[in-house]
């Protein structure tokens, strides 16, 4: 396997960055979409991130990689194999990065079940697809704006649900498919229909980087790496330790940040001034802003957590006029909850009582 460069290392495209970075530290926030021109980028962040996740745990001898720690996710082979055991055979596995083929059809996406085996022996045959490669790994899709709609279809849905389920004639399998999702293209070669274009959780508009002083250091990085690859990537190795730990804790963590009744109703407030459609946006907003308190090792969330999640969820949402500003900035988000603030807003004392119960619905799910 080739070296890969190293994610902090990356000069600039903060966005994108932070972008995946949260995605990987919740994967149920429900994956990116990178837009942008060639050569920004785009697949070197994908790449990197995977190769500096912290490992995994899986079932020894499972295709679909099963965390053996949480059986409620486990496939229909384990769960078959392992009825009523306590002890579960294991081993770690480092971070899988599934790159899908444009031309990719949807039985090689979801896997497909032999009927006729089925018929002629009585037994269950599944070949697994790209989403069995994928559970628990990052899948990237490089100009997703030239695959099949149904095929976009179907990966968001199993996105979504964090579960593959291939049924045929009766007969039934599911194996989990928790994945981080990164799809990126190039809006000079056509776009996304906007029915997918909003399933995509967050997205990011990235171009070239103008400053020249960043241009020169892009520059020297990429030939400090290509002239000695393993001699670049440890002078950047502490940094990415670094990171990997910061995004397990995460992991570990996200699941127990709070939010409060004021919490959303900053988020609604929000959303509702900027005519925002549906309510998809609301919900990833407040599963970014989670992921972003847990990332930074903090167990609540606040408005600046709120801003940055929205900067990331609403560039694809909100409807602009030919002359409106294409993009709204952590700070003016920010600048415009506060202002919301004072309108609606329940007391903090009201709100600190208050755990939304929708917050303890999602930790009994995880």
């Amino acid at each position: 396997m080739p070296p890969i460069f190293p994610f902090t290392a990356i000069v600039g495209q903060e966005r994108m960055k932070r972008a995946l970075i949260l995605n990987a530290v919740d994967t149920r926030i429900g994956g990116v979409l990178i837009r942008g021109e060639r050569g920004t980028a785009k697949s070197t962040a994908s790449r990197s991130l995977a190769a500096l996740l912290p490992s995994v745990k899986v079932v020894d001898d499972c295709r679909f990689g099963c965390d053996p720690d949480k059986p409620n996710t486990w496939c229909t082979e384990c769960k078959e194999r392992f009825a009523g055991n306590k002890k579960i055979p294991s081993h770690t596995r480092t971070t899988s990065f599934v790159n899908l083929p444009v031309s990719a059809t949807e039985d090689r996406v979801v896997g497909t079940l032999d009927i006729e085996q089925a018929i002629q022996k009585g037994e269950r045959h599944f070949e697994p697809g790209v989403l069995a490669g994928a559970n628990r790994g990052l899948l990237y899709i490089d100009e997703v704006n030239l695959l099949d709609d149904h095929v976009v279809d179907v990966l968001l849905d199993s996105a979504a649900m964090g579960t593959n389920m291939v049924e045929r004639e009766g007969i039934s399998f599911s194996h989990p498919a928790r994945f981080i999702l990164v799809g990126t293209m190039n809006p000079e070669e056509g776009e996304l229909r906007p029915q997918l274009l909003d399933r995509f959780a967050l997205s990011v508009d990235i171009v070239g980087i103008r400053d020249a002083r960043e241009r020169v250091m892009i520059m020297e990085r990429n030939l400090g790496f290509e002239q000695d690859a393993e001699s670049f990537r440890q002078q950047w190795k502490l940094k990415e330790d670094e990171l990997s730990r910061q995004i397990e804790k995460g992991r570990e963590l996200v699941g127990e940040v709070k939010h409060t009744s004021r919490d959303l109703l900053s988020i609604a407030a929000l959303t509702a001034s900027l005519n925002v459609d549906g309510h998809r946006a609301d919900l990833v907003i407040l599963k970014a802003a989670r992921a972003q308190a847990a990332f930074e090792g903090r167990t609540k969330i606040n408005d600046h957590d709120i801003a940055l999640a929205a900067e990331l969820a609403l560039p694809h949402r909100i409807k602009r006029t030919p002359f409106q500003q294409a993009e709204m900035t952590t700070e003016q988000l920010q600048e415009r909850i506060e202002q919301l603030a004072g309108q609606s807003m329940p007391d903090e004392s009201e709100a600190d009582e208050s755990e939304s119960q929708q917050n303890k619905t999602e930790e009994k799910k995880t």
